[in-house]
């Protein structure tokens, strides 16, 4: 699909010197895509694969911010200085690297202009890939939506406050209370040690404007179904009366292969051709959407995107184990926990090829799945497992307080009993991520509790999940404080594998294993301070160590594993138990003997 990136004219009086003077900040390991960062054109890919337009304007780049006090109005204080967006302002690629904390607010101010070639009966929406957490946004002086969540999209229509023919100001504001606050925050904490990590505050993906008729479309829920060979997809839009028409033509390459139109609000179903094409990690077949939005008879709004045809799904071997299923056949899943964290933008990849990067390498690892372990990416990073062929089992980032943690027996102890204000705020976000995630091929399992942290009504949240999205297996409590609700039954248990609990009429999976730790000098967060499950002085040692785990692993997928989770990606600040070093300049294992394993383990229930 054609795109066309629009470059704004920076109007900042002073903004030459500011390039000249943007460098990142502080003294710790960074990759090599640091050094690629142009402060003119930061992360300048569309940001939203999933349903693309022609027209739109990048707001990443240099702007000003201030940390205040909470209460503060955008006016009264002059700002501190300028910060690289989208990094966050702890980061070293903000160029700022401050902790703002729950006492404080962060603002950010820029200017913009509207490009001449937008039609004066275009509207105007003003998006955010994520901001971290409680947003508000002024857009000249007139304050046009809040939002609270620090891993979803959002966005606001302004047209009534800009100007088209001079320079526009958007101001944003961000309180984020980390760990004293009942928010989904992930592994972010005011005090980093062992497996938590720094504090991450305000804007952190991609912010762009973007130019939509009257009557537009507003969002794509697509839904494939093998069994009937049927590609459904849930045309949303703006209208209030429904009575538009959606168009939707399926594209193998060049060639139209299937189409199917619906109105009032009506799903698309399109019957797709006897020859189609499934997805899956060996095969990641991939077709493209064209979606048109008529009225009155005339396109108003046309988006491209994609969907693939798949099925995930369990059922019993022929001995009969519960086993995950793709396309209805046996698929033992295999890959690494994936916390998504970068030494110098933290939840930020400093470029888009880096945030490839770590997907292309578990595919070249021989892995076949990720664990994305308590974080939400932006859109392109799962669009990437799309087409590279990785399957991906999406955590709920975790918050609150949790109840002790039972992790090898049945739970028996007392739920957590959260705040009224805290289970609104779970289940918002929580529906908010499969949402925004739901049309993405790659997504298999949804988990909306680890370790207990956060864990509460797990029952009725399993549940919850899944009549909401039936599509895909549900494991309700990876690690522990275990119910016999959803499909999975997920343990965990460092350094080696190991089954001490058994489900006959679920999935059984080892949903963490291994951090096998390395040290290597030059390459570490902290010098002096590293930690790991388990750890090895060489490179040698290290996969020794792995291939032993893997042949324990072998043995336990015959009395009933079908899925297996390895700590970790990567390095993660004083964490040294990743496959590649936190700066992603080292593999740490042997990477033929690592390719080699782990394609015995995915092919394990291969006929």
């Amino acid at each position: 699909m054609k795109k066309i990136f629009l470059s704004l004219i920076l109007t900042f009086c002073h903004a030459s010197l500011a390039l000249a003077q943007w460098v990142p900040v502080g003294d710790r390991i960074k990759t090599k895509w640091a050094d690629e960062i142009d402060v003119n054109s930061v992360l300048p890919e569309y940001p939203r694969p999933l349903m693309e337009r022609t027209d739109w304007v990048n707001l990443n780049g240099l702007w000003d911010y201030r940390i205040a006090p909470v209460g503060q109005s955008g006016s009264s204080v002059e700002y501190d200085g300028q910060i690289l967006v989208p990094f966050v302002v702890e980061s070293s690629l903000s160029g700022v690297g401050k902790t703002v904390g729950d006492k404080n607010e962060l603002w950010y101010r820029r200017v913009f202009n509207i490009p001449d070639d937008w039609k004066s009966d275009k509207r105007i929406l003003l998006h955010f890939g994520a901001v971290d957490w409680k947003t508000d946004v002024w857009v000249n002086g007139v304050k046009v939506g809040s939002h609270t969540g620090g891993f979803t999209p959002f966005s606001f229509d302004i047209t009534a406050a800009i100007n088209r023919k001079a320079e526009n100001t958007v101001e944003v504001k961000v309180w984020d209370p980390t760990d004293e606050g009942y928010q989904p925050r992930g592994k972010q904490v005011n005090k980093p040690n062992g497996i938590w990590y720094t504090p991450v505050t305000g804007i952190w993906q991609t912010v762009w404007l973007e130019p939509v008729p009257k009557h537009y479309i507003t969002g794509l829920k697509t839904t494939p179904d093998i069994d009937k060979n049927v590609l459904s997809v849930k045309v949303n839009t703006n209208a209030v009366n429904n009575s538009d028409i959606y168009e939707v033509a399926v594209y193998d390459g060049e060639m139209m292969v299937a189409e199917g139109r619906s109105m009032n609000g009506e799903r698309v179903d399109i019957a797709m051709p006897d020859d189609v094409k499934l997805w899956s990690p060996a095969s990641p077949s991939l077709y493209t959407l064209k979606v048109r939005l008529y009225n009155d008879g005339k396109v108003v709004d046309e988006v491209g995107s994609y969907a693939a045809m798949r099925k995930f799904s369990s059922g019993r071997d022929e001995n009969g184990i519960m086993r995950m299923e793709l396309n209805d056949e046996p698929i033992f899943q295999f890959g690494p926990l994936d916390q998504g964290w970068w030494p110098d933008g933290l939840y930020t990849a400093p470029t888009d090829e880096a945030l490839k990067y770590d997907i292309q390498k578990t595919k070249d690892f021989g892995f076949n799945m990720i664990r994305k372990h308590i974080k939400v990416e932006p859109a392109r990073w799962y669009a990437y497992c799309d087409s590279i062929g990785i399957i991906v089992w999406q955590d709920m980032p975790s918050g609150d307080k949790g109840p002790e943690w039972q992790n090898r027996k049945y739970f028996d102890g007392t739920e957590l009993k959260r705040s009224t204000e805290s289970e609104a705020c779970y289940r918002k976000e929580w529906k908010e991520i499969i949402d925004c995630l739901y049309s993405y091929p790659c997504i298999g399992t949804w988990v909306p509790f680890n370790e207990a942290w956060g864990q509460f009504k797990t029952e009725e949240i399993a549940e919850w999940t899944k009549n909401y999205d039936p599509t895909r297996l549900i494991n309700p409590a990876s690690g522990g404080n275990h119910y016999t609700c959803g499909d999975i039954l997920d343990l965990h248990n460092y350094p080696r594998p190991e089954m001490y609990l058994y489900d006959a009429q679920r999935v059984n999976v080892l949903g963490e294993y291994g951090g096998i730790g390395l040290v290597l000098k030059g390459h570490v967060w902290e010098p002096d301070r590293n930690w790991g499950y388990v750890q090895f002085n060489s490179v040698k040692e290290v996969t020794d160590e792995y291939e032993k785990y893997a042949d324990m692993l072998c043995k336990l997928i015959e009395r009933g594993f079908s899925a297996a989770v390895y700590t970790q990606t990567t390095d993660v600040e004083v964490e040294v138990n990743g496959l590649m070093t936190y700066d992603r300049k080292v593999v740490k294992l042997d990477e033929a003997r690592l390719k080699a394993i782990n394609e015995r383990i995915v092919d394990s229930l291969s006929k």
